[in-house]
């Protein structure tokens, strides 16, 4: 198996969304475009599947967090462009908050102070 195989990270449930929100922060983008975002970003550690990243994206929506637009691709092809709304980025700042207290927990039990 490849190395870069072998070391992808399985995606912690409940971070997809953050990841998401994340990655629309940079600029607006078509789904298939955010998934190859995410994967350069970590260096193909992580490869958000279709079947995880298209539900998200229209959950998504629904809760208010992006808006869409239907748009031409880099390829000449028509996709549905996604962009972070208001709510979506006040939603982002509350997960990456939690999200930073989550690994500073996580930290402190795996490496406790006066362990040796």
């Amino acid at each position: 198996m490849p190395k870069k195989v072998r070391n992808r990270i399985e995606i912690l449930q409940g971070t997809l969304d953050m990841l998401i929100l994340r990655a629309l922060q940079w600029s607006p983008q078509h789904g298939h475009g955010i998934g190859q975002a995410l994967r350069a970003r970590t260096e193909e550690a992580l490869q958000i599947e279709h079947g995880s990243l298209y539900p998200a994206l229209h959950r998504l929506e629904r809760q208010g967090w992006l808006a869409s637009e239907w748009r031409q691709s880099e390829a000449h092809r028509r996709a549905k462009y996604y962009r972070l709304t208001a709510a979506g980025k006040r939603r982002l700042s509350r997960e990456q908050s939690n999200w930073e207290r989550l690994v500073q927990t996580i930290a402190r039990v795996m490496h406790p102070v006066g362990e040796a």
